[in-house]
């Protein structure tokens, strides 16, 4: 990219941020994972640059950040903006849990308010480690190590999973996308499972009402086979065993 490409791009965004705020988006988020355009200036193996905006990582993240600013500038000041970030490319020479933490930061300083954490996705030749909640260790550094909110993200399918990883504090909020996919009740039924209160479109109250009735007594019966199966303990006082 030449300088001209570079500020047309900003203007671009610029442009994306400003419609987003008159369609009356409450947030928005600025893609620098997965090795779209950003990604490909943040990670080494894909930023071969010479100048200024190649080589160490203070330089690479010159232009993202310049982005971003750019953004934040257009953005109204109390609506919260977020950025994604692949925090390691799962490849050697490549971004690392610790770069991440310098990534986070660097934009951080420049405004952010939420660091959405994912990871890979940026060269063909990447090895992940896929597994359950695969992607929280790199939130849970990012958040702790920085002192950053993060969102969690990646292999993340049960509300048990999202409220463990909240109240453990490794991520601030955690985002879910394929679960909704297979189950778009998905909300509804967790809301049910922990008695929590949810907004519901009229037509579907009714159902809504039920699931809560039904789930309170899963819970209900849950709970009573859990206490018949505890083994039973006795108690034996002193007098007892002197006897």
């Amino acid at each position: 990219m030449t300088r001209a490409d570079m500020d047309a791009t900003i203007a671009d965004f610029v442009q994306a941020a400003r419609r987003a705020d008159r369609a009356g988006f409450d947030m928005i988020e600025l893609h620098a994972a997965h090795g779209y355009l950003l990604a490909s200036f943040i990670s080494p193996l894909t930023n071969k640059r010479t100048d200024e905006y190649g080589g160490p990582l203070e330089n690479r993240l010159r232009f993202p950040l310049a982005v971003f600013r750019a953004l934040r500038a257009a953005w109204p000041d109390e609506k919260p903006m977020s950025v994604r970030i692949s925090a390691t490319d799962w490849q050697d020479g490549g971004l690392t849990g610790d770069d991440a933490v310098q990534v986070a930061r660097a934009f951080a300083e420049a405004g952010c308010d939420l660091i959405d954490v994912s990871t890979g996705q940026t060269t063909p030749d990447a090895e992940p480690v896929y597994g359950r909640m695969y992607q929280t260790p790199f939130s849970d550094q990012i958040r702790n190590d920085a002192g950053l909110a993060t969102m969690c993200v990646g292999a993340i399918t049960t509300a048990d999973q999202a409220n463990t990883i909240v109240a453990a504090g490794r991520a601030d909020l955690v985002a879910l996308a394929r679960p909704h996919l297979v189950d778009p009740s998905f909300t509804m039924k967790a809301a049910a499972w922990y008695g929590a209160d949810i907004a519901c479109p009229p037509q579907y109250r009714a159902g809504r009402d039920q699931l809560f009735r039904n789930s309170e007594r899963d819970r209900e019966e849950l709970t009573e086979l859990r206490m018949k199966s505890k083994p039973k303990t006795h108690a034996t006082t002193w007098k007892q065993a002197a006897e």
